[in-house]
């Protein structure tokens, strides 16, 4: 890489010419290779083109994606996909154009929707699909959907682990169960599964959606949700998938709320930003020095009191933190709290 880029510096100070220097799957390069580029990057030649099957902004360093332009690309359309099976076979010097073949339509189509816009795969299933079909009596291939179907055999599912394919899906099913979903939760919970997704991985998804989006609007989603975390660690695959399943469903038709989760966000928010109170007195633990410091002086127990409740002070400031809300069980939540509150005006 030194030595390239010495070579540019010289043409250009010879020729006045830049050089393109194209790196393929620079995500390869490490913190260190890839910091030998940044000043002459910078300084313009080399003109670094950069190519990558892995997040960029994962895998490249920060200073170098801020002087870079990132293009995304995407794959390939079913119609791209069928066009570069009708050239394949077109194609006498690089294709099967010397072989005779009669291809279905929906046979190409087949092919290029389970391939899922990667070209190359739908082109290997082509080439095996016509050079192991027998040939009619008038020597041409006949590729249909059946040969179609033998060719391309298992679908291969985008989906790289700690990647793209990975975090987009795990995206999708948690904001399926937020969303309600339960039939969309359980299509991806499928891809998930049939890519070979740790059971475990789905579980813990599942506990912190059932925490973060159900909550105490019906409390027994976390319960089934860290059931079926269990389950599956004890029976594993491909077992797993049914509890999982159950859980999934039970979270996305479960009604939601996100009040405890806001709640103990804004409360860390004042810790981390505000002045840390202090603890009254009468709430601190009275087992050691309660006479000489007055530690636990004036505490009140609640199971002395009517209704186990009692008026007092447990925290130095008025704010509050959890909202509940009218969706399902914390609608009784909160009328509780509310009763408890008209008792102390």
């Amino acid at each position: 890489m030194r030595k390239i880029i010495e070579q540019a510096k010289k043409r250009e100070s010879l020729e006045g010419k830049r050089t393109i220097l194209l790196v393929d799957e620079i995500h390869r390069f490490n913190k260190a290779q890839q910091d030998v580029l940044m000043p002459d990057v910078e300084a313009g030649n080399p003109i670094l083109i950069g190519t990558t099957t892995h997040n960029p902004f994962f895998y490249v360093n920060n200073a170098l994606l801020s002087r870079s332009q990132v293009f995304e690309f995407k794959r390939l359309s079913d119609q791209d996909v069928v066009a570069i099976l009708k050239n394949a076979l077109n194609n006498k010097d690089r294709g099967l154009g010397k072989i005779p073949v009669k291809a279905d339509d929906d046979a190409l189509m087949h092919l290029a929707m389970i391939s899922e816009g990667d070209a190359r795969r739908a082109l290997s299933a082509l080439e095996t699909g016509v050079l192991t079909t027998p040939a009619q009596k008038d020597k041409s291939i006949h590729f249909t959907i059946k040969v179609a179907e033998e060719s391309i055999q298992k679908k291969a599912v985008v989906y790289d682990k700690n990647e793209d394919g990975h975090y987009d899906t795990i995206s999708a099913f948690i904001k399926s169960m937020r969303g309600s979903d339960p039939d969309a939760a359980l299509y991806w919970l499928a891809k998930m599964i049939y890519a070979g997704e740790d059971p475990r991985f789905i579980a813990r998804r599942i506990v912190i959606c059932a925490s973060e989006d159900v909550g105490n609007a019906d409390p027994q989603a976390v319960v089934i949700a860290n059931a079926a975390l269990q389950v599956s660690e004890f029976v594993g695959m491909p077992e797993a998938r049914i509890p999982l399943a159950q859980a999934a469903v039970y979270v996305a038709c479960a009604p939601k709320s996100n009040a405890s989760y806001m709640g103990i966000d804004a409360a860390i928010k004042d810790v981390e930003e505000g002045k840390v109170l202090d603890v009254p007195d009468h709430l601190k633990d009275a087992t050691l020095d309660s006479e000489e410091f007055g530690h636990g002086k004036g505490y009140k127990y609640a199971h002395d009191y009517k209704d186990h409740y009692v008026k007092q002070e447990y925290k130095p400031s008025e704010k509050r933190y959890y909202f509940p809300t009218e969706s399902g069980y914390e609608k009784k939540i909160k009328e509780w709290l509310e009763q408890l509150r008209k008792k102390e005006e």
